[in-house]
């Protein structure tokens, strides 16, 4: 690792350390982590997923990934919105998850109430409080990183306010890490620069 807090990857190319730390991590790292995702769908299903990862490695969410889009439809909010308590028991049941009786019945609770949005209307609530780019220092080391900023517990809030379940400020950090609305890759990643321009934007 270099002074600047980068590690050299198999390809000798510097990334932030924590995106070397195992197999898994280096598609992640590369990418989609700090790319922007838009759609209303695409970001239920991060908002769920970084709700279960509460308490928890995000490694271990990761690795059960496409066992949750299995479980959950897709994260499709319109289908999620109807499930009963057959199905709740059913997800808790399944092994492909995370089986936290509280997180589960908060991915209902909020596909419930989400199906009663506007199309559209996540996405501009979440991406309003993107912060200006060109007004965040670039982080060179991990310990540059924050955990929690003044737009992710505003974020926090107003999705609270509106009846979501499961989200606070750090979780709603990670949501804005993870989808584009901050680049907290480190100076130098190789990865840094693709995540708050628009560009390659996932809609899934």
């Amino acid at each position: 690792m270099s002074d600047t807090g980068l590690a050299a990857g198999p390809d000798g190319k510097p990334r932030c350390p924590w995106g070397l730390s195992t197999d898994d991590y280096v598609a992640y790292h590369d990418e989609e982590w700090g790319r922007p995702v838009h759609g209303d769908d695409a970001l239920f299903e991060r908002l769920c997923l970084e709700a279960f990862q509460s308490g928890l490695s995000w490694i271990t969410i990761l690795r059960r990934r496409e066992g949750f889009r299995r479980a959950f439809d897709g994260f499709a909010i319109a289908s999620v919105a109807t499930y009963t308590e057959a199905d709740r028991e059913r997800l808790l049941a399944d092994v492909g998850i995370i089986r936290n009786r509280a997180k589960i019945e908060a991915t209902m609770a909020n596909a419930r109430v989400l199906a009663e949005w506007a199309e559209g209307d996540l996405d501009d609530l979440i991406w309003s409080y993107a912060p200006d780019g060109a007004t965040r220092p670039v982080p060179r080391t991990i310990a540059d990183v924050p955990a929690v900023t003044d737009e992710s517990t505003a974020l926090a809030k107003d999705l609270k306010k509106k009846g979501i379940r499961f989200i606070g400020p750090t979780t709603a950090y990670a949501l804005m890490q993870a989808c584009g609305l901050v680049d907290d890759h480190l100076e130098g990643c190789v990865a840094r620069g693709g995540g708050t321009s628009g560009a390659g934007a996932t809609r899934r």
